[in-house]
């Protein structure tokens, strides 16, 4: 994916620098094209790839808004969290002097 953000690459140029073969490559950009994330043009022989701009921004979408909404339930979480260890806490003998 990271590749595919500078522009289109034909599955050799994706699958050069790892240490996997060409169809284990392939399979993972097939998973990717099912989910959209990416697109397939063929010319001849070689398949090129491309980024789907579209499925990256739904994506994109998904992610800020779980991203909100868990950090709204972890800062309630460590409100509550400080609220119970304050009323369980012993007084501190500095405090009621």
């Amino acid at each position: 994916m990271a590749r595919l953000a500078h522009g289109e690459a034909s599955v050799s140029e994706l699958a050069a620098p790892f240490d996997m073969s060409l169809p284990a490559v392939s399979k993972h950009l097939v998973v990717l094209e099912k989910a959209g994330l990416l697109r397939r043009r063929i010319d001849g022989r070689v398949h090129y790839c491309s980024l789907s701009p579209e499925a990256l921004e739904d994506a994109s979408d998904w992610i800020a808004f779980y991203q909100q909404f868990w950090k709204q339930r972890l800062n309630s979480l460590a409100k509550w969290l400080a609220k119970e260890e304050g009323a369980t806490e012993p007084n501190d003998p500095e405090e009621t002097t």
